[in-house]
């Protein structure tokens, strides 16, 4: 497999190790803080669903979420 390209000014060029490292590194913890985002929300959703299951109205709920 070829590495991404990289263009510095107007050299373009395959990355080198060090380079496509750090790229790997950096697309892996945006995609955690991503399924982070994701995982909040969902909890959230869940939340407030359960909330609403004891039979709290929407006013209430949102006076305890926000």
């Amino acid at each position: 497999m070829t590495k991404p390209l990289i263009q510095i000014n107007n050299e373009v060029r395959e990355m080198t190790d060090a380079e496509y490292a750090q790229w790997q590194a950096d697309n892996a913890e945006i995609a955690a803080r991503q399924q982070a985002v994701i995982d909040a929300a969902a909890a959230r959703v869940r939340a407030i669903g359960k909330l609403a299951n004891l039979g709290l109205t929407n006013d209430e709920i949102a006076a305890l979420v926000g």
